[in-house]
């Protein structure tokens, strides 16, 4: 699939790693990614965790390449061997593994700038820098995404992207391909949610008004977020609409028209987030 069939596709993103599973460190990625998205004017559609086993990532990497979805995966790309996500990334395209010339140059210059670092060699044929060559071994069509922090590089291939799991260096190389790879995708009009807080009304009386909004505004999605309460705050609602800035006031308005008339008393109204667009 090229860039330009991808209009309609939902992005997702898979996280990589035992650790995170186990708990052992505590992901920062997905947060991030929506916000990098929200940025431009894009949302997430789904999110995985998924641990190193080689096995389960070809089979899921297998599903999504198949899917058209555009996806970001983040960990595994190193070289040691509890890292799967570069084999698994070949295996689910049944394609090979190879030296990617570029990944190859750029750590080299790693390797280098390390050495006059007084860490360790700028000969690319001792064992350790061998290893570091694993890093630079992509499926067979993959292009590679630059790493400003030190230089090892990511890869993509067909609309998927592989990036290392430490965020200083995934998190500018998600935004690059954002920008590099999926500018067309970046939306022109500005995305807004704008949501309140409703006591008192049960949310099967207020279910009806929602489906109303959306069929009175199409680019318009409500959301209803039904809470118990906690300390002095009583059961509530955040009753909410999400889409473009003009659709949605309107359509806040009519829901906080229609939510007082059902008996409801209301917080003001929230602006979650806008969305901007460079």
């Amino acid at each position: 699939m090229s860039q330009h069939d991808t209009q309609a596709a939902r992005i997702g993103m898979i996280i990589v790693g035992d650790e995170i599973l186990s708990g052992r460190r505590q992901d920062k990625h997905f947060s991030k990614m929506i916000e990098l998205l929200g940025e431009r004017g894009l949302s997430l559609s789904w999110a995985q965790i998924l641990p190193d086993d080689r096995a389960q990532l070809t089979a899921a990497l297998r599903q999504t390449f198949a899917s058209g979805d555009i996806v970001f995966c983040s960990g595994g790309i190193g070289s040691t061997s509890d890292d799967h996500t570069r084999q698994a990334a070949a295996a689910a395209l049944d394609v090979d593994l190879v030296l990617h010339p570029q990944a190859r140059e750029e750590i080299s210059l790693r390797c280098a700038e390390m050495a006059e670092q007084g860490q360790g060699s700028a000969d690319m044929s001792t064992p350790e820098n061998q290893r570091r060559l694993q890093m630079g071994m992509y499926p067979v069509g993959a292009g590679i995404v630059p790493n400003p922090y030190n230089r090892i590089p990511g890869f993509f291939i067909h609309n998927h992207t592989f990036v290392p799991g430490f965020p200083v260096m995934a998190w500018p190389m998600i935004a690059w391909t954002l920008d590099q790879r999926y500018p067309h995708l970046h939306r022109q009009d500005p995305q807004q949610e704008l949501s309140f807080i409703a006591y008192n009304i049960p949310e099967s009386r207020i279910a009806p008004v929602l489906d109303e909004v959306e069929v009175r505004w199409e680019a318009v999605r409500s959301f209803s977020l039904p809470s118990v309460g906690s300390g002095t705050r009583a059961a509530h609602i955040e009753l909410g609409v999400k889409g473009s800035h003009e659709d949605v006031r309107e359509a806040i308005e009519f829901l906080r028209e229609q939510a007082l008339m059902l008996g409801a008393t209301l917080e003001p109204t929230i602006s979650r987030s806008s969305m901007r667009i460079e």
